[in-house]
């Protein structure tokens, strides 16, 4: 198996913070590895440094000669002057620089520059890269290619900064949080994309099905050494417990060795000079042993809400649009006490106006909400808090209260309360500028927290918090005494917190679900399933009655129709057997060079099979 990169002694600092130490590990041909570390590990610098953007201490980082490398940050940036195709086609050689002027002269309308560019197509033999680009372009549901970048949501970014990579055919891809900003049909066909490809994949994801669904390989920075585990996630969960328990029993082994070497070392130089030289090696490496330290901590959310009362919040006929765009339509609801929602929906559908609407950020247009006396909201936003990024994170807590009372026995100074957050008494002192992403969204929660809600509204939690963080708030919201909304993309959360799922499906229709995400997906997939048949079943049947009768003054076949039904069932077969094949090639995630004749062969067969199914059945209604 060919070995694409290898790390060695990989060494990281910043000043007398070590990130991570003596990091090996290697990625060969077909592997798909996932990393794993708690927030503030340096998963992300990692990243960074295999990509060749930031430098390292020591240690030793070998690509195979001439590898395709692909990198996607978490939060990607590009000129935003810039066009879609130019951001996608920035590269130099002379495929990128023909497909890029062939684009640009199409809608130029000027003929001279279009026939030189389609010149250019023909000497660089660039027309099977457009096909890869266009299908790649249309599988990512980016249809404006001329649209200027500042235009885009982080959502369309995030898929724009996609294509871009997978324009390029990377044999290694280095993913950093691929499923942020992504709506969960675009994130699940991301996800079989990637499990069907060739490609190598690195990831860092806080996605557990899509971790579990890809890879094959976990790599964990656990207290700055580095663990190797050749299996999925939940193969890894396992050993990783085994580990942790066999470090703590020769720990445990050790402290009771070192007590009783220690009382032998303490006694008169006289009484061990005879000893053996191995035993008082050998006790200092014990008691290096017995003094390990490793840090299991955990977010701590053992922090009660404030009382709530049976009424929370009615919706009285809300309707909401900005523009063409419609939000809520003759929206009516009655939220109960203690209920649990799931929202999901395609990006730009109005998941976060809805929230907005709810909390009075925004004004309904007709209709309004009724909110309960009792209702005391905690909104954790997708966007964060802007904090003043020259303050210390001591300062974020103290400014609202020195000391938090949450009852007559349970009460935190500052200090104590951001210690339940993992900031240490260090950590507190930093300035919020130098902060990671995960460090500052536990910052935002514990901001929220403080003040007591009793109705959460969680606007995509799960970017930027590390899995153990993930699994303690999800523990957390499912002893919590109050009300929860969830708006998520991250299908594992949702399935481990919500009840019930409102779906927006776009233009105001919200569909009510009963049950999680996965509850959800399998109801879609077979109501899918259904219409579809449904739909080829009326097809078979929309022709005019009379030309579906049966000939009734001839029932037996002539030898002619006889000779027909026989030739149309041989067809059949065939056509059957080619659709099949091209269902196959789409489902498969492979890049499809001529996906436009294909695509245009598929619709021909389509109505070739539905005809000749027709006469089949015709015939086959006479006696042979």
């Amino acid at each position: 198996m060919v070995s694409y990169l290898q790390i060695e002694s990989l060494t990281k600092s910043y000043g007398d913070r070590v990130l991570f130490g003596d990091v090996t590990f290697g990625i060969n041909e077909g592997d798909k590895v996932g990393l794993i570390a708690k927030n503030g590990s340096g998963k992300t610098t990692l990243l960074r440094i295999i990509a060749g953007l930031e430098d390292y201490d020591s240690g030793k980082i070998t690509f195979h000669n001439d590898l395709r490398v692909g990198y996607l940050e978490q939060t990607p940036t590009f000129f935003s002057s810039k066009s879609v195709i130019d951001t996608c086609l920035e590269g130099d050689d002379p495929v990128s620089c023909a497909l890029r002027n062939y684009e640009h002269a199409l809608i130029g309308g000027d003929t001279d520059l279009l026939t030189h560019a389609i010149q250019e197509m023909d000497n660089y033999k660039a027309w099977d890269y457009e096909d890869r680009f266009k299908q790649i372009l249309s599988m990512l549901k980016i249809t404006d290619i001329y649209q200027p970048i500042e235009q885009l949501s982080g959502g369309q970014i995030k898929r724009v900064a996609l294509a871009k990579i997978l324009i390029s055919e990377p044999q290694l891809v280095i993913l950093d949080e691929p499923t942020n900003h992504l709506d969960i049909d675009m994130i699940e066909w991301l996800e079989d994309y990637l499990r069907r490809s060739k490609m190598a994949v690195f990831m860092v994801t806080h996605d557990r099905y899509f971790l579990d669904n890809i890879c094959n390989k976990i790599i964990e920075i656990d207290n700055q050494s580095t663990y190797t585990y050749n299996g999925k996630y939940n193969y890894y969960l396992e050993k990783r417990a085994e580990r942790i328990e066999a470090q703590n029993s020769e720990i445990a082994k050790a402290k009771n060795l070192y007590r009783t070497e220690l009382e032998w070392m303490r006694r008169q130089p006289q009484a061990r000079a005879t000893k053996a030289k191995y035993r008082i090696d050998a006790f200092y490496d014990i008691k290096d042993k017995a003094h390990q330290h490793f840090d299991n901590s955990k977010l701590n959310l053992n922090i009660k809400s404030s009382y709530i009362g049976s009424k929370i919040f009615v919706a009285h006929n809300v309707c909401k649009a900005f523009g063409d765009k419609k939000i809520l339509d003759d929206f009516n609801y009655t939220f109960a006490r203690y209920e649990k929602l799931g929202i999901i929906g395609n990006n730009g559908t109005g998941k976060s106006s809805f929230i907005k609407l709810l909390l009075g950020e925004y004004a309904s247009d007709s209709g309004y909400f009724e909110i309960g006396e009792t209702v005391k909201f905690g909104y954790y936003s997708q966007e964060g808090i802007k904090f003043n990024e020259t303050k210390r994170v001591i300062d974020v807590i103290k400014e609202v209260a020195e000391h938090i009372v949450f009852d007559e026995k349970t009460s935190y100074s500052a200090a104590q309360f951001l210690n339940l957050f993992l900031f240490s008494a260090k950590d507190q002192q930093k300035l919020i500028a130098k902060l990671s992403g995960g460090e500052k969204r536990r910052l935002h929660l514990a901001s929220i927290l403080m003040h007591k809600p009793n109705f959460l509204i969680l606007d995509e939690p799960t970017n930027d918090l590390d899995i153990v963080t993930l699994e303690v708030l999800e523990e957390y919201i499912s002893k919590f005494n109050g009300c929860i909304i969830i708006i998520s993309h991250d299908r594992f959360f949702m399935d481990r917190t919500v009840d019930h799922i409102f779906v927006f499906e776009g233009n105001g229709v919200i569909k009510d679900f009963p049950g999680n995400y996965s509850d959800y997906r399998y109801w879609k997939t077979e109501h899918d399933k259904q219409i579809a048949a449904q739909e080829r079943e009326n097809n078979k049947h929309n022709e005019p009655v009379q030309q579906r009768q049966p000939n009734r003054n001839s029932n037996r076949m002539t030898f002619k129709e006889r000779r027909e039904f026989e030739t149309i069932t041989a067809e059949l077969d065939e056509l059957n057997k080619e659709k099949a094949s091209l269902e196959e090639l789409f489902n498969s995630g492979a890049v499809i060079d001529d996906m436009a004749e294909k695509a245009k062969r598929y619709n021909e067969l389509k109505g070739i099979i539905d005809e000749k199914e027709f006469r089949w059945l015709e015939l086959s209604e006479k006696d042979a």
